[in-house]
């Protein structure tokens, strides 16, 4: 029973991603995160005002039940099945985060830094939230999906824009821990 309170590796966590995969290649459902909300936004009314909202969200209920599982699985998680203690970062990881004044995560998943409350607490904190939000929305709807769509669902059903979309994320992944990152901290 002590495995569920540790991270799983990351082949027990892909095989069970890729079944779920299947069973909804199999229903002829597609999955993506970013979808849920546009759903939510028709819901709200949005249809109203502008084309993009209108269509039937009732047809992608589904979908809403996988962002309901996946936010109380990670509130579970985070509440009741946090041990970290096997996750091992590599030391020029943390020395170079500590370069920009980010500490070691000291036993968490991710440095309380950038993760934690404190983040809400400075100017500087709250505008990377928001430019990041921004931007992550604009290249979500810009892209026709998120990295979840794309990556796990659309790579899936072996489809070439999410191929390409997926090698554009890890572009700006690159770019943004290489380039952007330094300038920010």
């Amino acid at each position: 029973m002590n495995i569920l309170f540790y991270t799983w590796p990351w082949y027990v966590s892909g095989f069970i991603i890729a079944l779920i995969m299947l069973s909804l290649i199999y229903f002829g459902k597609s999955f993506g995160m970013s979808s849920n909300l546009r759903s939510m936004c028709t819901i709200m009314g949005a249809g109203k005002r502008t084309a993009f909202f209108d269509f039937d969200w009732k047809a992608q209920r589904w979908n809403l039940v996988v962002v309901l599982g996946a936010m109380l699985g990670g509130f579970i998680a985070v509440n009741f099945m946090s041990e970290p203690s096997n996750v091992s970062i590599n030391p020029k990881t943390i020395e170079q985060l500590a370069t920009y004044g980010i500490d070691a995560p000291n036993g968490k998943l991710a440095p309380q830094v950038l993760f934690g409350n404190e983040v809400f607490t400075s100017i500087k904190g709250i505008a990377i939230l928001l430019i990041g939000g921004l931007l992550i929305g604009f290249g979500t709807r810009y892209a026709g999906g998120c990295t979840s769509g794309h990556a796990i669902s659309g790579l899936s059903n072996l489809q070439i824009p999410s191929l390409k979309a997926v090698i554009g994320f890890f572009i700006g992944g690159l770019i943004m821990a290489y380039l952007i990152f330094p300038l920010i901290f």
